[in-house]
């Protein structure tokens, strides 16, 4: 039986692997195990889920950020006053922060008059809702862990990532800059 992965949109994922044409095994998780199916997580690998539920096998690297930067920026998030929109990920040396496309489901439901108890929000945002990088926080210095602040430029010319201020602790960016995170501020950062 494969090893099986279920994410956070609550579909079931299998753990495959194929040869190459050059002869090394490549992994991937599928919906159906095609090809030979994989007991259990290889020595050196484990599972990582994406922002937007999308499951692979990755190789087992050492943590840049600590787990405590990560988590200053969460705690930062849920003070939004929309911080269901948004959510954090560790990418290799980087703490980027994402922020779900279309409805704002929270939003129409409050409108509809759904309290927070009895709103069925939170399901429709973990199953439709695709994130996008919208902010992200560069570790430039291991000993003084010091960040570089980088916002995503939606001009038509640039659609890329600006520098969003001065470089700093993760505690001093997040206090500063999430809280501009879905006004018009955020497109003054620079």
């Amino acid at each position: 039986m494969a090893y099986s992965y279920t994410n956070r949109k609550g579909s079931t994922y299998y753990l495959s692997q194929v040869k190459t044409k050059t002869g090394k095994i490549r992994y991937y998780f599928a919906r159906e195990p095609k090809t030979t199916p994989v007991e259990k997580i290889p020595a050196g690998y484990q599972v990582e889920e994406s922002v937007n539920g999308i499951v692979s096998l990755v190789q087992v690297r050492p943590q840049l950020i600590l787990p405590e930067e990560l988590a200053y920026v969460e705690t930062t998030l849920k003070k939004h006053p929309k911080g269901h929109k948004y959510r954090a990920a560790i990418k290799n040396n980087q703490i980027v922060i994402y922020e779900s496309q279309g409805f704002d489901y929270v939003e129409i439901l409050t409108q509809m008059g759904w309290t927070a108890s009895e709103s069925p929000a939170d399901k429709f945002r973990e199953h439709d809702a695709q994130y996008s990088p919208i902010m992200r926080f560069i570790l430039n210095s291991f000993e003084g862990r010091i960040f570089i602040p980088q916002r995503w430029c939606f001009r038509g010319s640039i659609d890329d990532w600006i520098i969003a201020g001065d470089s700093g602790k993760i505690q001093i960016l997040v206090e500063k800059l999430i809280p501009k995170l879905g006004t018009d501020e955020f497109f003054e950062l620079y």
